[in-house]
């Protein structure tokens, strides 16, 4: 499956200082220090509606962080899937009366478009679920053969994974065991079906189904694959056993992201999984967390659309810090504006204060996980201070706007 179309990315003097980053595993802030290319994995959409501002905010959250290993000198290898088959998206597909393998194109090039319109730079590896069922498959089979794996009784041909065959199961989330029963019923899973030998076990593959679209899965029979197992499986093939950022919104720190490292580790004998597990905040409108279960979609397309300047809707979203769940208002992106207008205008003036001073303390400030609320604060002070005619720097302007670009992805 293709990516979208990247964009030239400028080099700056020096380097960024190493990224630190909250592990949610470990509870705290780390160095991250790849010892050869950067890795990350993001789990992607589902493509059954279009992208709203939930995902804006976490595709951009990982685009920083790509930008940070880049510009202290990492090569980097990202990964991103697109859960091309699933629950939602047929059920999408049917209450629409249309095809869901042509909802999923659709919303897939969509997602595509959005993520240009933003400068999300491009993952190395854009993978989809459907495109990988014969690695995932055959990954279920391991587990089958391993002992960790098993078949329901009831003649479904489902088959899930025996949480008890990882021993350490719930070290990232660090939940309950009652709060994972209720989040795994909540989340996707089944933790009331009746015949598993634990409640929380989850869905490795799904038997096929009359009216459902299925897949050869060998010795499995005629099936799909489960979500975790998905992306364990895409991880591994493209990434190797251990990577350096597993990511993602901070719904998906379980049952998801638990699980695809459980699928993983029991898979290769290596732990952790990541090295970073990190989880991107919430989106709200209204009070509430955008979802669509909810209908309460702010849509990238929509605004784009509307005229809006993408580049306002990402200083939008990088007004707040990354890890904290944050309202999206129409002062928001108003101030979105604002703060893109100014930034253009201070870019074009003659001189201002010293550009060296000023690429140090942006760095600096995304390098301490990820605060772009202040390394805004930074442009915003340079910007005020050169349009006062403050500094004698003449290649300052230039390199201000040459460092928002490469660090922050915003286009002057």
């Amino acid at each position: 499956m293709d990516a979208w179309v990247g964009h030239e990315v400028p080099s700056l003097p020096g380097t960024s200082p190493a990224l630190r980053l909250y592990d949610s595993a470990r509870r705290g802030v780390f160095e991250s220090a790849p010892s050869g290319p950067a890795t990350m994995y993001v789990c992607g959409i589902t493509p059954y509606d279009a992208t709203h501002l939930g995902h804006a905010a976490t595709m951009i959250t990982f685009d920083l962080v790509q930008r940070l290993w880049r510009d202290a000198g990492h090569p980097v290898t990202y990964v991103q899937n697109v859960t091309d088959i699933d629950d939602p998206l047929l059920e999408r597909a049917s209450r629409d009366g249309e095809d869901w393998l042509v909802l999923a194109m659709r919303e897939t090039a969509l997602f595509r478009e959005d993520m240009e319109a933003l400068r999300i730079i491009p993952p190395a590896h854009y993978v989809g679920a459907v495109e990988s069922i014969p690695r995932i498959a055959g990954h279920v089979r391991d587990l089958i053969a391993a002992g960790c794996a098993y078949t329901l009784e009831d003649g479904t041909g489902d088959v899930y994974f025996k949480v008890a065959s990882a021993p350490d199961f719930g070290y990232e989330s660090h939940l309950s065991r009652d709060e994972m029963v209720a989040l795994s019923a909540e989340r996707g899973g089944d933790p009331e079906r009746a015949g598993k030998l634990d409640p929380l076990d989850p869905l490795l593959w799904r038997g096929a189904r009359d009216g459902e679209p299925a897949w050869d899965g060998g010795d499995l029979g005629p099936g799909r694959p489960g979500w975790h197992i998905e992306c364990a499986t895409i991880a591994l093939t493209l990434l190797g056993t251990t990577i350096d950022v597993q990511g993602g919104g901070n719904d998906l720190l379980y049952p998801h992201h638990e699980c695809s490292a459980a699928h993983a580790e029991t898979l290769t004998g290596d732990r952790p999984f990541a090295r970073h597990f990190v989880h991107a905040g919430m989106i709200g409108l209204d009070g509430a967390k955008m979802s669509k279960s909810k209908g309460n979609l702010v849509f990238v397309s929509r605004l784009r659309g509307d005229g809006v300047d993408p580049m306002a809707v990402r200083l939008g979203l990088l007004a707040g810090h990354y890890r904290s769940d944050r309202e999206w208002t129409d002062d928001v992106l108003k101030t979105g504006h604002q703060r893109l207008a100014r930034w253009r205008t201070a870019a074009s003036s003659a001189s201002g204060p010293s550009g060296e001073g000023f690429l140090s303390a942006v760095r600096e400030a995304l390098a301490d996980d990820l605060d772009a609320p202040s390394a805004l604060a930074v442009v915003d002070a340079w910007s005020e201070a050169a349009m006062a005619g403050a500094g004698d720097d003449p290649a300052a302007p230039a390199l201000m706007a040459r460092t928002v670009d490469a660090l922050l992805g915003i286009r002057l």
